[in-house]
């Protein structure tokens, strides 16, 4: 089973708490194989009242988080039994598991946060293969030769009418091959 993207229902204004209640337990429960990544989707706005300039982070989807994880029943279970947790997104109840976020929706949602799906530092780096997904070159296969995490790109070398050559990528236009 590989790692996906699902939408779970909070506690609106208590988004953070359920962030850090749901990675201490699933440390504590030893779960770092299953559930990778708890977001708030939230962005910075600059907001100009009375003459002074205040920066503020405002959420995106009050009331959700997003978790990525690979849905087994023990991960399921530690998710929804997460104190601040009202379920998921995606899912009829009656035990019936949750359908996960299509991969574009996750990149625009990442996107705007200056994030990308592939967890760079963790999953890729120089020298592995990846898959283009994305742009003129889908469907071809590369290898890393530059990741530039500061502009979310990175240049691949992909074997273009038998000769090798180099094209710059956006980190949502990979996965992993």
């Amino acid at each position: 089973m590989e790692k996906e993207w699902f939408v779970v229902n909070t506690y609106s204004g208590h988004e953070n708490k359920v962030k850090e209640k749901l990675l201490m337990r699933a440390e504590s429960m030893g779960m770092q194989d299953y559930i990778f990544r708890v977001i708030v989707p939230e962005q910075e706005e600059t907001e100009i009242k009375d003459g002074v300039t205040k920066k503020r982070v405002k959420k995106l989807f009050p009331g959700y988080i997003l978790v990525e994880m690979v849905m087994t029943d023990e991960a399921w279970y530690v998710v929804r039994n997460t104190p601040g947790v009202t379920g998921f997104i995606g899912s009829s109840g009656k035990g019936a598991k949750p359908t996960p976020l299509p991969p574009q929706e996750v990149d625009n949602v990442l996107k705007v946060m200056g994030m990308s799906r592939i967890d760079v530092d963790k999953d890729l780096k120089v020298g592995t293969k990846v898959k283009i997904i994305g742009g003129p070159f889908t469907g071809m296969f590369g290898t890393i030769e530059e990741i530039d995490s500061n502009n979310q790109k990175m240049v691949l070398n992909v074997d273009l009418f038998g000769q090798e050559t180099q094209v710059e990528v956006e980190f949502e236009q990979v996965s992993k091959a």
